[in-house]
C-alpha cells in the first residue's frame, strides 16, 4: 500500500529553521516526482515545492524562493524540506506528494498521493 508520512513539524520562532521529512513505503520514490504543498486556515493549498525524478529540476513559490529547499534521499525512500528563515505567514498545515506522472506546474491536481501532514507554527 502506497504510503507517505510527514514529520519534523512543530513550533519555531521567527527567523528559525526547520527540516520536514517524508517518508514513504509501499513504492518506489525514486520512480517519483515530488512536492511540497503547505495550506493555511480559510486558504487555498498552495505548491511551495516540486522536483524531478532526476533530483536535480526543481521549481519553487516566489512565497519560498531562497527560503525553502526540497531535496530527496532515493536510498532512504524520503523527501525534504528545509525551511530557513521562517515568518509567521508560513504557519500552516504542510503535506508531501509524489505522482508516477508529470508535474506541469507546481499544483495539486498533478499529484495523486498525499501524506496526511504536519503543523508548523511560527510565532514568538
Amino acid at each position: 500500500q502506497l504510503q507517505l508520512v510527514e514529520s519534523g513539524g512543530g513550533l519555531v520562532q521567527p527567523g528559525g529553521s526547520l527540516r520536514l521529512s517524508c517518508a514513504a513505503s509501499g513504492f518506489t520514490l525514486a520512480s517519483y516526482e515530488i512536492g511540497w504543498f503547505r495550506q493555511a486556515p480559510g486558504k487555498e493549498r498552495e505548491g511551495l515545492s516540486c522536483m524531478r525524478r532526476d533530483g536535480n529540476t526543481t521549481t519553487s513559490a516566489d512565497s519560498v524562493k531562497g527560503r525553502f529547499t526540497i531535496s530527496r534521499d532515493n536510498a532512504k525512500n524520503t523527501m525534504y524540506l528545509q525551511m530557513d528563515s521562517l515568518k509567521p505567514e508560513d504557519t500552516a498545515i504542510y503535506y508531501c506528494a509524489a505522482t508516477r506522472g508529470f508535474w506541469y506546474n507546481c499544483a495539486e491536481q498533478f499529484f495523486a498521493s498525499w501524506g496526511r501532514g504536519t503543523q508548523v507554527t511560527v510565532s514568538s
